[in-house]
């Protein structure tokens, strides 16, 4: 079964009851092209264990279980659940569970033996390689960064958008981009047109690689803990228009001239704005501004 045929999609949705909801994100990939593309930019191996984000019919699904020692996928609808086990009932090495992905627990699953034949989640144990809705985007790669066990590798699809700003450069961070970039290294792989995508979405995708995924738990491999790097942080972007100057000393609750000479000290311009300043930077800056 050809999972990137129109026709077929359109079968499937009319089998299994599905009437394809923007609201939750549900645009299926019909370009064989861009499937093959963003299954290389995973680089898969045969002992890997993916997590899989929203399989929908599982076009991409059956070609990482053709790749890899096993796939766990993960889809909050039930009628795609239904149609999944039917659609990939030849592999074994595929484990579909229905639960909303935002709720689910890596540690606990992992915990009751759900990897008894093919190994454990545990930290850099596993990949996460998905085509993700659009509207959890933002909310799904800080669930899997900012907690254990966190995945080596994250390649996905995204809005191009969303991974523009996710890999932006000094003079255009946003909380989003430090948010990423503070646990790992985003890379565009490659522009995806709309038409790619069944309904076709409004807006152009991107497939998005996150590597060098780090442990930052510990405060020796980044110099600060992300507790306090984020805290800092948030108050630094709370008025994006505004110095960064007058949100860090409004927010930590110290002088103008206290934040002026810590500036002046890093060699940063006292107008210096948060979108300005790189993860290196936010790092020396909460530092000075601790001591």
């Amino acid at each position: 079964m050809d999972l990137t045929n129109l026709v077929t999609i359109k079968s499937l949705c009319k089998k299994y009851g599905i009437r394809p909801s923007k609201g939750v994100g549900q645009n299926f990939l019909i370009d064989r092209e861009v499937l093959e593309t963003m299954v290389a930019a995973a680089d898969l191996k045969k002992d890997d264990i993916v997590l899989e984000i929203g399989p929908g019919f599982g076009v991409l699904t059956a070609e990482l279980a053709e790749r890899v020692g096993r796939v766990v996928a993960v889809e909050a609808d039930r009628r795609l659940v239904e149609a999944l086990r039917e659609i990939l009932a030849e592999y074994k090495n595929v484990e579909i569970i229905q639960e909303d992905i935002l709720k689910f627990q890596v540690s606990s699953f992992s915990a009751k033996g759900g990897f008894a034949s093919g190994g454990q989640f545990s930290n850099y144990g596993y990949k996460i390689v998905s085509n993700l809705p659009y509207q959890i985007t933002s909310a799904a790669l800080r669930k899997f960064l900012e907690n254990e066990p966190r995945p080596s590798e994250i390649t996905v699809m995204v809005q191009k958008e969303v991974a523009d700003r996710i890999c932006a450069e000094p003079g255009e961070m946003s909380l989003l981009s430090l948010s990423v970039q503070f646990y790992g290294q985003p890379a565009i792989v490659a522009t995806v047109p709309r038409r790619a995508f069944w309904p076709e979405p409004e807006v152009d995708s991107a497939i998005l690689k996150i590597s060098n995924i780090q442990d930052v738990s510990a405060k020796n491999k980044k110099e600060i803990l992300p507790e306090k790097f984020f805290r800092v942080a948030k108050i630094g972007f709370s008025a994006r228009r505004k110095q960064l100057q007058n949100n860090l000393a409004g927010g930590l609750r110290l002088s103008n001239k206290t934040v002026q000479d810590i500036l002046v000290k890093l060699g940063f311009d006292q107008k210096i704005r948060a979108q300005d300043l790189s993860i290196e930077d936010w790092i020396r800056l909460i530092n000075n501004l601790s001591a």
